[in-house]
C-alpha cells in the first residue's frame, strides 16, 4: 500500500514553485515484488503522484541494472548536476533505497547536498519529506538498506560460486564467439557469425604471430571489434576510445589486451572459467585472481579450439615475453612521453651488427602510423641532449642564480595555480561536510536524551558518523599539507637553484641523477613535406618544471 502524502494549505500555494525530478532505480540484486518493482511502474507511480500534487516534473532520471551501493550511476550524476545548475528543487523517489543503499553517501545527499542546494527530498513509500519534521527514521532506514544490501551481496556471491562449481555460465554477456542458449541462459552455444573470427585469431597465433600482428591483420580486413558486436546486438551501449576518435573506422581497431584475453581464455576449449576477480562489498572488484585460483569446469559446451592447440598458443605467447636484450635496466625508464598521444616511449633494439638502443612511441608500435608517428630517438642522442641541458641549466644557475630563481617563481605560479585552486575547493567542501556531521552528532544526542531513539541506536549511528568524521579530517589534514607545500615551493625557488648548481660539471648520467632532477621528458616529432623528421624534446625538471626545448633534425 502506498504511503503517499496529500498536501493542502500552504503546500497547495507553493505547488507551482516546485520543479520536480523523478528518480528511479532497479538492480538485479533488488528483491522487489509486485508491479512497483519495474522501472516503468516506478515512473508511472511517481508521475501520477506529482500530478496530483500539482508539481511540474521537469526531468525523469532512471538507472536500470545498477546496485544501490554504486553512487557513480549515470543518471544519478546527471540529476546531481541539474541540481547544482538550479534546474531542480524537488527530488522524489519511490523509497529511500532507490536513492541508494550506502549509508554514508545517501546520508550525505539528504543531510548536506540537498539542503545546501535548496532541494526538497521525498521518499514516498517511506514517509520521508525533508520539508517536514518526519525524518527521524531516515538514518535508520539508511543503515537497514545497507545491511540488506550486504546480506543480498553475500547470497548472490554464494549463488555464483555454486553455479561456477556446476560449470554454469554466469556472465552478463557471452564470450566473443558464443551466445547464450535461449533455453538455458547458463549454457553457451557457438555464435556462427563471430566464431570464425575467434578461429582466425587462434590460427594466426598458432603460426607464431603475436597480438600486435593479429591486431594489424584484423584492421586491414576491417573486422569489427567485440565492443561493436555487443553494441549492434543491443547488449551494451558503449564505444571504444578508437570509435570515439574515429566514428567510421574506429570499430575495426582491436585492443592488444582484448586479443590476448581471447587467446588465453579456456572457454574456447569448452570449459567454463569463473571467479576470476577478487570482490569486496561496497568497493567492487579489487584485483585479478591467479589462473590457478579460478574455478574451471571442463567439457561444458562445444569448443572452438582443441586443448592441444590452446596450450600451444599459450606457450607461444609466453615465449614472446622475453627479457630485455641487454638484460640491463633502461636509464630513462618511466621518464619519456610522446608529445602527440601522451603514451610512453618504449625501448627497442635495431637488428644491426652492432645493435642500437632506440626509443619510440608505444601507440605507434602497437597500432601503426595511422594512430601516431614514431617519435624515434636514439639512446645516444637522447643521452647527449639531456646531459648538455642539465649542465647548461646548472651553469646558468651559477652565473645568475637570482634571474633563474625569478624565472622559476613566475613559471611555478602560473603552472600551479589550477592545482592550488582545486585543493582549496576540496578543503572547503570537506570542511562544510565536517560541520554538517558535527551538527548531526549534536542532534543525535538530543534525540537520545529526549527518548526519540534508543541508546543502542544512538551508539550505532555515532560510530558511523564519527568514522566518517575521522576519515574526512585525515583527508583535510593531508590536502592542507599538500597546499602548504605548493605555496611554499611556489615561492621558494632557491631550493632548485642550489640543487641544480651541483651538476655544472657532470660528465655522466645515472638513474639516480635523472630521477632526482627530471620529472618527465616529452618527445615531439614534426615531418616536413620532403619527409625530413624533426625531433624536439621538453625536459621538465623535477623540483620545479621549467620546460627546456632542444631541437635536432633527423
Amino acid at each position: 500500500m502506498m504511503n503517499a502524502f496529500e498536501y493542502t494549505g500552504m503546500d497547495a500555494i507553493l505547488a507551482g514553485s516546485f520543479r520536480a525530478a523523478i528518480y528511479c532505480r532497479l538492480s538485479k540484486d533488488d528483491d522487489l515484488e509486485g508491479e512497483s518493482a519495474s522501472i516503468a511502474n516506478q515512473r508511472d507511480m511517481l508521475e501520477t503522484y506529482c500530478e496530483r500534487q500539482g508539481w511540474e516534473v521537469v526531468a525523469v532520471y532512471q538507472d536500470d541494472g545498477y546496485t544501490g551501493l554504486n553512487m557513480e550511476r549515470p543518471d544519478l550524476k546527471r540529476m546531481l548536476k541539474a541540481i547544482e545548475r538550479r534546474q531542480v528543487n524537488l527530488v522524489i523517489t519511490k523509497d529511500l533505497s532507490r536513492l541508494g543503499r550506502n549509508y554514508l553517501q545517501t546520508g550525505y545527499l539528504i543531510e548536506d547536498f540537498f539542503p545546501r542546494n535548496g532541494v526538497r527530498y521525498i521518499a514516498m513509500n517511506d514517509g520521508i519529506d525533508t520539508l517536514r519534521d518526519n525524518n527521524d527514521i531516515a538514518p535508520f532506514k539508511n543503515i537497514l538498506n545497507e545491511m540488506y544490501s550486504k546480506d543480498i551481496s553475500k547470497k548472490v556471491h554464494s549463488s555464483y560460486v555454486l553455479k561456477a562449481q556446476k560449470g554454469q555460465f554466469t556472465g552478463c554477456i557471452a564470450p566473443f564467439g558464443y551466445r547464450k542458449d535461449p533455453e538455458d541462459k547458463n549454457h553457451l552455444l557457438i555464435d556462427e557469425e563471430t566464431a570464425p573470427i575467434v578461429r582466425l585469431l587462434f590460427a594466426w597465433a598458432l603460426e607464431g604471430h603475436g597480438p600486435n600482428y593479429i591486431r594489424r591483420r584484423l584492421e586491414e580486413r576491417k573486422i569489427p571489434c567485440p565492443t561493436y558486436w555487443n553494441r549492434v546486438r543491443g547488449f551494451r551501449n558503449v564505444f571504444t576510445k578508437w570509435e570515439k576518435k574515429d566514428p567510421v573506422n574506429g570499430k575495426y581497431m582491436w585492443d592488444f589486451s582484448v586479443i590476448k584475453d581471447i587467446l588465453l581464455n579456456p572457454v574456447y576449449t569448452g570449459a567454463i572459467a569463473s571467479q576470476k576477480k577478487e570482490y569486496r562489498f561496497k568497493i567492487g572488484t579489487i584485483g585479478e585472481k591467479k589462473p590457478e585460483d579460478w574455478i574451471v569446469v571442463e567439457n561444458q559446451h562445444e569448443p572452438l579450439i582443441d586443448r592441444k592447440s590452446f596450450d600451444t598458443v599459450g606457450r607461444k605467447l609466453k615465449s614472446r615475453q622475453r627479457p630485455r636484450q641487454t638484460g640491463e635496466y633502461s636509464l630513462f625508464a618511466g621518464l619519456l612521453k610522446c608529445g602527440e598521444c601522451g603514451k610512453s616511449l618504449t625501448v627497442r633494439y635495431t637488428n644491426d651488427k652492432h645493435p642500437k638502443q632506440i626509443y619510440s612511441c608505444k601507440t605507434y608500435n602497437a597500432y601503426g602510423k595511422h594512430h601516431c608517428t614514431q617519435h624515434r630517438i636514439e639512446y645516444d642522442t637522447l643521452y647527449r641532449l639531456v646531459l648538455n641541458k642539465i649542465r647548461e641549466c646548472a651553469r646558468a644557475a651559477l652565473i645568475d642564480g637570482e634571474a633563474v630563481a625569478g624565472k622559476l617563481s613566475d613559471t611555478c605560479e602560473a603552472e600551479q595555480k589550477g592545482q592550488r585552486e582545486a585543493l582549496e575547493r576540496s578543503l572547503a567542501k570537506d570542511g562544510e561536510r565536517i560541520d554538517v556531521l558535527e551538527k548531526m552528532v549534536l542532534r543525535l544526542y538530543e534525540d537520545m536524551v529526549a527518548g526519540r531513539i534508543s541508546e543502542a541506536n544512538f551508539n550505532l549511528l555515532m560510530e558511523k558518523t564519527q568514522k566518517e568524521q575521522a576519515e574526512l579530517k585525515a583527508k583535510v589534514e593531508e590536502n592542507q599539507k599538500k597546499l602548504d607545500d605548493e605555496n611554499r615551493l611556489a615561492c621558494d625557488a632557491r631550493q632548485w637553484v642550489e640543487a641544480i648548481q651541483e651538476y655544472a660539471d657532470i660528465t655522466e648520467l645515472d638513474a639516480a641523477t635523472l630521477n632526482r632532477l627530471i620529472k618527465e621528458i616529452v618527445v615531439h616529432e614534426r615531418i616536413d613535406s620532403d619527409k625530413t623528421r624533426h625531433i624536439s624534446i621538453e625536459i621538465h625538471f623535477n623540483l620545479k618544471p621549467i620546460p627546456e626545448v632542444e631541437q635536432v633534425t633527423a
